[in-house]
């Protein structure tokens, strides 16, 4: 039985205060420590971008250039990006980390990111339906979605979106399903949700595989194709730490019917089960933008997100407390996990009534069933 049947409305609510309890701690803390760590991180990746792209120009250090331009995407786009356009450092002040004008090195518009990411996703985590990050309209993720035939491609589909998986988050938003598949959505409407998209998308390849590449001259082969395994790192890596953070087999998906009435300590305890960590040192946590941590995130997305670890502790005392799983394992153990889902879904769901091998229950009691 999940845990959401057998808490009672004073639990969520003595949870809901718990951890509205850690969030207040952090905001009144915030300030120096925190305004230091993203001013380092954002000269450092600049650093590495600036090295990296020259680097590049030379053939001798053509790998350690890759290495530096894969590391500098990989932090704008994870740890500062990312983060920055949460509005996790709004309270700077500053123009250049602040959410309303951040923009980041990847195809995807920080408008429609925040649109798709941080109200759609956010907002209704792990509700199938209502939060398109379940598959992107690419994949089957869940037992609740209908299987149709296309979803027997769910593995090679999954290769495929890691590979060019900047462009399918800028394309996320459009809901292509609904043209290609459903027909609910016409060419015309398509065509003009694109413009802005294409305007991005056509800056960024612009610059990687046209600007950078003239500018290196005779090197230009070298150039054009070590932006591309740089981009290819930075989309394999990113796409990974997403899947990890929400695709391992005990994460929870919910009904739409959850959030009908959803009080805020219900909220907290769906983004709980609904997100999975993944264990790693401090260069690990950094590199995915603190993800590791993503049931901390979810929790409090808007905090600074290298604050996750020391708030971990306090959110794991209160799983403890009110025998809430708090799914976290190794980056290799969670990947396996997923992928296992990814390869089960593929397939046609048996039916709901058969019983589960592991525990002798039907595992798809989904909570808060209205």
């Amino acid at each position: 039985m999940s845990v959401f049947n057998r808490l009672s409305e004073e639990q969520f609510e003595d949870i809901g205060r718990r951890f509205d309890a850690i969030r207040s701690d952090v905001l009144a803390d915030l300030g120096e420590r925190d305004e230091t760590y993203i001013r380092t991180l954002v000269k450092r990746q600049r650093q590495l971008e600036i090295g990296g792209r020259i680097m590049m120009m030379l053939p001798p250090t053509w790998p350690l250039a890759v290495a530096a331009l894969s590391a500098s995407k990989i932090l704008d786009n994870m740890e500062i990006g990312h983060n920055v356009m949460h509005g996790q450092y709004d309270f700077m002040n500053d123009p250049a980390l602040n959410s309303r004008d951040f923009d980041w090195d990847t195809a995807d518009t920080a408008k429609n990111w925040k649109a798709t990411h941080n109200h759609e996703h956010h907002t209704y985590t792990n509700v199938i339906n209502r939060d398109h990050d379940i598959g992107y309209g690419l994949l089957r993720m869940s037992e609740e979605q209908p299987w149709e035939p296309r979803f027997l491609a769910n593995l090679p589909l999954t290769v495929v979106l890691h590979t060019f998986f900047q462009h399918f988050v800028a394309v996320q938003n459009l809901k292509l399903e609904d043209v290609l598949v459903y027909k609910t959505k016409s060419g015309k409407q398509l065509r003009e949700d694109f413009k802005p998209v294409w305007k991005k998308m056509r800056k960024q390849l612009a610059k990687d595989y046209l600007l950078f590449p003239l500018l290196a001259g005779p090197m230009a082969p070298l150039v054009f194709v070590g932006n591309v395994a740089a981009n290819l790192a930075r989309n394999v890596w990113a796409c990974a730490v997403i899947f990890n953070g929400h695709f391992p087999e005990e994460v929870e998906q919910f009904p739409e019917s959850v959030v009908e009435s959803e009080t805020r300590g219900q909220w907290y305890v769906r983004q709980l089960l609904g997100s999975a960590n993944f264990s790693g040192g401090r260069l690990m946590h950094i590199m995915s933008g603190n993800l590791s941590f993503q049931i901390e995130h979810h929790l409090f997305p808007d905090l600074p997100a290298h604050r996750y670890a020391e708030i971990s502790p306090r959110v794991r005392a209160i799983c403890e407390e009110f025998g809430l799983p708090y799914n976290t394992g190794s980056f290799w153990r969670q990947t396996l996990s997923t992928w296992k889902r990814i390869a089960r879904l593929s397939l046609p769901s048996r039916s709901r009534n058969t019983p589960s091998s592991d525990d002798g229950d039907n595992t798809q009691e989904l909570p808060l069933a209205a």
